[in-house]
């Protein structure tokens, strides 16, 4: 949820934003309706603008941006819309209980902590104030720094509950790099040689280079100061570290590299951060340094502390394009933490 403007209006202070919903084609169709009248009527009574994205995926993202009496007049009608649904096909259905209408959310992954609270006490506050039933999803969403939020519950509560999470997306900014979600299309399992199969991108194979078929588009995002890298160049890092996915063929072993396929050209790269700052990179649970891990595609290990000294010894290990990812990646965390504003 990006924070675009902010006016006065009759009602105080109406800030205009945008926010992401994750459908099934399904869904998606029930929203646009016969010759799109459906969306059509909502765009034009609400006010908001929705935007569908493009592309025979399985899932689609929603964009829906106005004033907040705008967008929640959306979601009101997008539930309800939902509610008839559900009722239609209980019509000549035996099942007794009725299930509730679900929206998923999609939010930037450093706005998640905020909404879940210290020990669970924001989200268990918004579910009993609302009545909703809201889940923070515990991975983040493939090839993103954003996570899934479900709501479900009866319309009215849906409706109170996007309040809620309004509010508190708006009180505690993105943190950092922001990389969207971008729903892939369907795809067969590809067979690579050697057996191992990957079905979560589509990719093709060009002798014994992988590549991918259909690059991603840039990521709209910047980072402060001296981390700052242009968009193209971030996004080509991004598609090159995709191309070396840290697995072994079956059958084949890299000695001291697990897990590093022996035909892609390594190398290690070592730097140094400070004790008092290594908490931001490896996060709670180790979280922080898996994401960093999974979206760059490079090993990264962290020495144990040395009695008598400040720092801590990194050592990234993988292709250069995984390696400048994950260098990226911490520089965000540090440049974030270190700045206290996040990123931009």
């Amino acid at each position: 949820m990006n924070t675009r403007d902010a006016k006065v209006s009759e009602g105080g202070l109406n800030i205009t934003l945008t926010i992401r919903l994750l459908m099934h084609g399904k869904e998606v169709g029930s929203i646009i309706g016969k010759k799109g009248e459906t969306v059509k009527k909502m765009r034009e009574e609400s006010g908001a603008r929705i935007n569908i994205s493009e592309g025979s995926c399985p899932e689609r993202i929603v964009t829906i941006t106005g004033p907040t009496d705008a967008i929640f007049k959306a979601f009101s009608m997008i539930a309800q819309k939902f509610e008839e649904d559900i009722n239609a096909s209980m019509t000549n259905s035996t099942v007794t209980s009725k299930p509730p209408v679900t929206l998923r959310l999609v939010v930037p992954a450093s706005q998640c902590g905020s909404l879940i609270g210290k020990g669970g006490s924001k989200i268990k506050e918004i579910r009993e104030s609302t009545g909703a039933q809201v889940q923070v999803a515990g991975d983040m969403l493939p090839n993103s720094t954003e996570r899934a939020v479900t709501i479900s519950g009866t319309p009215d509560a849906i409706i109170q509950c996007v309040k809620q999470i309004c509010v508190v997306m708006l009180e505690s900014p993105p943190k950092g790099a922001t990389i969207p979600y971008r729903p892939k299309p369907a795809s067969a399992p590809i067979i690579f040689a050697g057996g191992q199969v990957r079905a979560d991108t589509i990719l093709a194979s060009a002798g014994n280079h992988t590549v991918l078929a259909q690059p991603q588009p840039a990521p709209a995002f910047t980072i402060q100061g001296q981390y700052a890298i242009p968009h193209p160049d971030l996004t080509k890092l991004h598609q090159l570290a995709m191309q070396h996915p840290p697995f072994t063929p079956l059958g084949q072993t890299t000695p001291g590299f697990p897990g590093l396929d022996a035909t892609t050209p390594t190398s290690s790269h070592e730097l140094t951060i400070p004790n008092d700052l290594i908490g931001c990179i490896i996060g709670r649970q180790g979280s922080k340094i898996n994401e960093i891990r999974q979206m760059s595609g490079a090993q990264i290990k962290i020495a144990n502390a040395t009695e008598g000294s400040a720092e801590r010894q990194v050592t990234i290990t993988g292709s250069p394009a995984n390696i400048s990812l994950a260098q990226y990646l911490i520089n965000a965390r540090l440049s974030s933490e270190v700045t206290g504003l996040g990123a931009l």
